[in-house]
């Protein structure tokens, strides 16, 4: 009997919040439990640090380069498959549950039978014969709770996050998983549980579960980039330093907001941990931990006020590395895997652990030898292809604030915004960032975790970093990947 799957992912969760990773300060004792009879992957990167790229490689694994999610709000084609779609023709009875964002939230597709919306907001994206009227399941399950929304007929996810835990998206969710194992408990089924936080709007209902100060500072914040950093992480750090973020409720300038935000975000973690709790608890009181490989992973990470930032969209670790916890049927100890891996590589493993032969094109390689321990020996591989910034159009032009052009012009600043980086993370623990215009970053990630001390001006570290520019040249050639990095590093 193949095995069923359980894809548990959130939106935004940094890898550091898990005791598995070193931080025993967060109530995450659902996530810690089961981590302790898992595969903890110690160092696992996203393909692109923003959720559409992202979660397009988790369901297709493939690049964003190679599916065309190359920027947020991006609408996933039809001809590109997901995993659904590799499956064997009616074996499995397929369920996708919460955030999308690879187009239509509303309507079943690309093989999912069983689907759950939890968003109103995208309406663009429906194709003409869909109704634009139409809403999410989670809508109408607010509304069948005596919930009506404010304006627009439709639900904001800042009205969301300010509802009751009993009414908000996380618990939903819960309910819907664990509705769908209960009547495919007799049947194979593969089920994607997608939590929307610790996203932004960093508030929800456990805003006062921790005192801000226990989280501040972040270790990092006494190191915002510097002029040897890449100029957008400059300008980002600029903008976030000057921002009144989210509706005025939370301003930068000041430390009182930023320790409220960062407090607010390991309570979005531990509200996450209680309700994919739940879900765990019911696979097992179901017996169906016994025949089910379950998956735990995120999008991307936050920089939660490392080097000044926050959110996402660079290549530093906090945004760009996440959680990675396997289990597979009847595993009851924990095993650790060293090494970066890449969320390329995940689709692939899953299909070898489920003993059906994956399509051809796939662009990452089976991980499943690695599922008892041990240690990757292949290169990592991170992309960046658009804005996607928060400050303006996510699919189009970046919208300057005043205090980037501080730092430069608005063509530069525009520049900086969209430079195609093509980043490498080796064995050994060094990671390049390659960029188009000629603002790399190498750091030694062996001796200077924190990414403090870019490299890529000492004279002597130039052979390191053309050896690394051929390898990131020739992943390019066997992915078809088209971004202008130069030809050598002078």
């Amino acid at each position: 009997m193949k095995p069923n799957i359980l894809f548990i992912y959130t939106d935004e969760q940094r890898y550091d919040t898990l005791s598995c990773y070193g931080n025993d300060r967060l109530e995450m004792p659902n996530l810690n439990r089961f981590a302790e009879s898992a595969t903890v992957f110690e160092q696992t990167y996203v393909t692109q640090p923003v959720c559409t790229p992202s979660r397009s490689t988790l369901l297709t694994g493939l690049y964003p380069h190679t599916n065309g999610m190359t920027e947020n709000n991006n609408l996933l084609r039809d001809d590109i498959r997901c995993l659904p779609e590799m499956l064997p023709r009616g074996m499995y009875t397929c369920g996708h549950h919460g955030k999308w964002h690879l187009g239509n939230e509303i309507f079943a597709q690309h093989g999912f039978t069983d689907w759950i919306g939890i968003d109103d907001g995208y309406h663009k994206y429906y194709t003409d014969d869909k109704d634009p009227e139409a809403r999410s399941s989670y809508h109408h399950w607010l509304r069948a709770q005596g919930v009506e929304p404010r304006e627009n007929n439709r639900f904001g996810r800042a009205e969301c996050t300010r509802l009751p835990e009993h009414l908000g998206k996380p618990a939903y969710l819960a309910g819907e998983a664990c509705r769908f194992l209960q009547e495919n408990k007799d049947n194979p089924f593969c089920l994607f549980v997608n939590f929307f936080e610790p996203h932004m709007p960093y508030f929800g209902p456990r805003d006062n579960q921790y005192n801000p100060d226990t989280f501040w500072p972040p270790e990092l914040w006494d190191d915002p980039p510097d002029e040897s950093c890449h100029l957008k992480t400059r300008a980002l750090r600029n903008a976030y330093a000057h921002k009144k973020y989210y509706d005025w409720i939370f301003d930068m300038t000041n430390e009182v907001d930023w320790k409220k935000l960062r407090a607010n975000y390991m309570g979005l973690c531990s509200l996450v941990d209680t309700h994919a709790g739940t879900i765990l608890n019911c696979l097992n009181d179901l017996g169906l931990d016994e025949n089910t490989i379950v998956v735990y992973t995120s999008d991307h990470g936050d920089m939660m006020g490392d080097h000044q930032l926050m959110a996402k969209c660079v290549m530093y670790e906090q945004s760009s590395r996440v959680p990675l916890l396997i289990r597979m049927p009847g595993q009851n100890e924990q095993h650790r895997v060293k090494g970066p891996v890449s969320h390329i590589d995940l689709l692939p493993t899953l299909l070898d652990a489920m003993d059906v032969e994956a399509p051809s094109g796939l662009q990452g390689e089976s991980l499943k030898d690695l599922l008892t321990g041990g240690t990757n020996e292949r290169d990592v591989f991170i992309e960046w292809n658009g804005p996607n910034n928060g400050f303006g159009d996510v699919s189009g032009s970046v919208k300057l604030e005043e205090s980037m052009l501080e730092l430069a012009t608005g063509d530069e600043i525009q520049a900086a915004m969209t430079d195609p980086v093509r980043t490498i993370v080796t064995p050994d623990n060094w990671k390049f960032n390659c960029s188009p215009l000629g603002m790399h970053e190498l750091y030694d990630l062996n001796s200077d975790p924190g990414e403090c001390r870019n490299l890529a001006t000492d004279p002597e570290q130039k052979p390191r970093m053309n050896e690394y520019l051929s390898r990131i040249q020739r992943w390019q050639r066997m992915t078809g990947d088209t971004a202008n990095v130069p030809d050598t590093i002078p």
